[in-house]
């Protein structure tokens, strides 16, 4: 089971060198993976009465293709883990030739984590539809994997259209590994006919067992090997003891879990203090790993 942190988006700042200090960190610490969460705009509550969202415009969030492209040049070996691009609200194009970018400046580090989201002013302020957001996601999925393994393309979908053209440079891998989030039942069937790997938000019990046996039902009804899916936990700093972490860490590992992030964030943290809480993570559990 590979182990990962996950980036602190709202939490570290925007100083450079704590930046680059954390995800130097977490490789010389052995984490194999940073994930980073995504928004492009936060909205206003004291303008929505009623409207109680876990974030806001006063949460600060580094865009995660940039903050990866820097973060290539800082390290050697950690992969970079998008957990979740909100697909539906990006064009799709556009997003095939930036991920492919940072795929060939990373060396092939890039793993490609998507969902639809959860909210409309991101959407409206982007100009996409959040309504088919679901729908749409999949035929993106198409597109991308089209444009990363092609020269060229001729796609003619519901949503896309191509005519003879592609991305160039392509990837290192191609395709780039798609990874899914999301939780309901579109999402899990959407996952097992389509998806490379998944993201449960949920802890390691008997709920989050019975959704990873219907994605693997899910993906043998589409003809496909349900153990080629990957799936990755999360682990919070903020649950308490090294004991629990590392039961976390046995429950993820009887799941079947290929993957874990330890999340630092929402703990009370600041800035270098995520970096003291990764290696106290390393230090509690790395012979578990």
């Amino acid at each position: 089971m590979r182990v990962g942190v996950v980036f602190p988006q709202t939490e570290i700042g925007t100083d450079v060198a704590v930046i680059k200090d954390y995800a130097q960190t977490a490789e010389q610490l052995g984490f194999r993976h940073v994930l980073a969460y995504d928004h492009v705009i936060g909205g206003n509550p004291a303008n929505r009465p009623g409207w109680q969202p876990p974030y806001t415009h006063l949460d600060a969030f580094h865009e995660p293709l940039i903050l990866f492209a820097y973060l290539a040049g800082q390290t050697k070996k950690l992969e970079f883990v998008t957990g979740v691009i909100i697909l539906p609200q990006r064009q799709t194009v556009l997003v095939a030739k930036q991920s492919a970018a940072l795929d060939v400046l990373s060396g092939g580090r890039l793993r490609f984590g998507i969902g639809i989201g959860w909210n409309p002013i991101e959407y409206e302020a982007l100009g996409e539809n959040f309504n088919n957001r679901g729908q749409r996601s999949e035929e993106q999925v198409e597109v991308l994997r089209q444009l990363w393994t092609h020269e060229l393309v001729t796609f003619d979908g519901r949503w896309h259209k191509i005519v003879d053209a592609g991305i160039n440079p392509l990837p290192v891998q191609r395709p780039i590994p798609i990874w899914f989030g999301g939780s309901d039942e579109r999402a899990l069937r959407r996952l097992g006919r389509v998806g490379d790997g998944w993201f449960p938000l949920l802890g390691p019990d008997e709920k989050c067992r019975g959704m990873i046996e219907a994605v693997r039902r899910y993906a043998r009804e589409a003809g496909r090997d349900p153990s080629a899916i990957g799936i990755e936990g999360r682990i919070s700093y903020g649950q308490g003891s090294p004991e629990a972490w590392l039961e976390d860490l046995a429950a993820w590992k009887k799941l079947g879990a290929t993957h874990v992030s330890f999340n630092t964030m929402k703990s009370g943290l600041k800035s270098t203090a995520h970096i003291a809480a990764i290696r106290r993570f390393h230090e509690a559990t790395a012979a578990a790993w």
